[in-house]
């Protein structure tokens, strides 16, 4: 509830907000309750005795109207928090009294969780960390995640709310770290064995330390391609902060593609070659590329059978596909 990211703080002042709104409500029943309870108990007989009344419009406007308008103030709060701070959305300041100043360009952290451990990719910097996130304060950061097999759920408590992390999809959140320190990160969704230990350190770290940090992680050494990242992505737990200096341009493109195996077509081809109508049992070597109307497009030259997928003669469409 003490967070250090502007988005962060929002989402605990939204929920100070809805608990007051519904307090409202609750400790007015609960103190009446206890009124009545007091007031109308058998050996008070003081009380007002109306064992006949059945009906107060006042106390129906009460009943009725009070829940009624905070739950139309609860609806607009959550209904507008909801765009505001929709991790998708690109921050637009800093905190609460500093604005986003125009052209600020968000430091672009790409995230994939694996079995059991997270890999954090900076192509900005050409380098990548294992189990260990780095990011310069008051700087907004735009993360990429991702995810090698199973789902799981990227969250860095004191950052901004968690979202999940999806093999062959991409989702993003947007934040920023306005105070230094070192914050707790980890999954926050059940993925097997070693998904208790599956957690991470995140750096906020002050401009000149950042700079630091990121020659340090140049000075380790090491290459991030994909013959070492499929080694990587083999399940382990208990993994100790790696860092790489460099990393292969392409690997998290093919990791979201689910294609880091070069014998294997990657998702956004296969796609292609659906959205141009399929390729048949032929597979890959069925489509071609030819210009159609000054405009390059994909399309399938033909449909084969195994007996004759490289047999093909590329022919130019009748009709606009």
């Amino acid at each position: 509830m003490k967070p250090s990211g502007d988005i962060a703080q929002q989402q605990s002042q939204l929920i100070v907000t809805a608990m007051v709104l519904m307090l409202l409500i609750v400790v007015p029943v609960i103190a009446l309750t206890l009124l009545f309870a007091w007031r109308y108990r058998q050996s008070n007989k003081a009380a007002t005795y109306t064992p006949e009344w059945a009906h107060s419009t006042r106390l129906e406007l009460v009943i009725w109207g009070a829940p009624l308008l905070i739950i139309i103030a609860l609806g607009a709060i959550t209904w507008i928090s909801t765009h505001k701070l929709d991790p998708y959305r690109p921050l637009d300041r800093i905190d609460a009294k500093r604005p986003l100043v125009a052209g600020v360009q968000p430091f672009v952290v790409e995230v994939v969780a694996l079995d059991w451990k997270w890999l954090f990719v900076y192509p900005e910097l050409g380098i990548a960390t294992v189990n260990e996130l780095a990011a310069p304060v008051d700087r907004p950061i735009e993360f990429k995640i991702t995810s090698s097999t199973v789902m799981n759920s990227f969250y860095i408590p004191a950052l901004a709310g968690q979202i999940y992390a999806m093999p062959g999809m991409q989702t993003k959140l947007h934040a920023v770290i306005n105070k230094a320190g070192v914050y707790d990160g980890f999954s926050a969704n059940y993925s097997g064995d070693g998904f208790s230990h599956m957690r991470f350190k995140f750096l906020g770290l002050s401009p000149a330390d950042f700079e630091q940090w990121v020659q340090k992680t140049k000075s380790a050494g090491g290459v991030l391609d994909r013959s070492d990242y499929l080694k990587l992505e083999e399940p382990s737990q208990r993994v100790p902060v790696r860092r790489y200096a460099q990393v292969d341009a392409g690997l998290y493109a093919a990791i979201l593609n689910r294609c880091v195996d070069v014998s294997k077509m990657c998702m956004g081809q296969m796609m292609a070659i659906d959205e141009a109508g399929g390729s048949g049992k032929g597979g890959i070597a069925g489509v071609a590329a030819k210009p159609w109307r000054e405009t390059q497009r994909s399309y399938v030259t033909a449909l084969c059978t195994p007996e004759n997928a490289g047999d093909f003669s590329v022919r130019a469409p009748r009709s606009q596909p």
